[in-house]
């Protein structure tokens, strides 16, 4: 219970009076969850400096059997390959996602068979669903009329946003064949022009603003 509490208590606090943490998902199975190392930290610095947030520079890493998950209203997981929770890491990210979590799954490239399959031990109960453009979250901050911007080919098929709901409330982000990820990388990693990279910091700042608003 004092989990719960303490996780409301910090999502209550104002968004944009003090300094809150985010965390990426150290999860298990062989895939890559280190992957883009900039990445949060260079769309936290955007965030700050765009939508005028006070959040920590560093994210931390949280496993998602851990107790210590409770403490971030926003965890971010990608990575290329295997992803594996164990019965503790689903019972334990179910509580967080229903006590108000939130996670978001950025494939890059790769991930997207592994991630569906253990969602499915999180939530058997629920399915992937797609999010459409006129979603909100399209538009919290930043405009993008036809959703997902499109950062990196890959398989040159369609960005889709998927999302996981309890009671109309969106839980979990599942972005796919985007890779905005790497998008907030630092210039030098992937060498995307600047319009490019914009275009995933603006659309990560949308996700930060509505996770924090809603």
């Amino acid at each position: 219970m004092k989990y719960f509490l303490l996780f409301g208590l910090l999502l209550t606090g104002s968004f944009f009076s003090h300094g809150q943490e985010l965390a990426v998902l150290k999860y298990d199975g062989g895939g890559d969850w280190y992957s883009n190392p900039t990445s949060l930290p260079n769309l936290i610095s955007f965030c700050n400096e765009k939508l005028q947030t006070v959040l920590e520079p560093k994210p931390q890493t949280v496993e998602p059997g851990s107790t210590d998950i409770f403490q971030y209203p926003f965890v971010h997981m990608t990575g290329h390959g295997n992803v594996f929770f164990s019965e503790e890491d689903a019972a334990n990210l179910r509580n967080y996602l229903f006590s108000g979590g939130f996670l978001h799954i950025d494939d890059n490239y790769g991930i997207n068979e592994y991630i569906r399959r253990e969602l499915k031990k999180v939530f058997p109960e629920k399915e992937l669903t797609e999010l459409p453009a006129e979603h909100p979250i399209f538009s919290t901050a930043f405009a993008f009329p036809k959703g997902l911007p499109k950062i990196h080919e890959h398989d040159g098929k369609r960005p889709q946003a998927f999302g996981l709901f309890e009671n109309d409330r969106l839980m979990v982000l599942f972005t796919y064949e985007t890779d905005l990820g790497n998008g907030w990388e630092n210039q030098e990693v992937h060498n995307d022009p600047q319009e490019v990279r914009l275009k995933a910091l603006q659309m990560g700042a949308n996700i930060i603003k509505y996770v924090f608003q809603n």
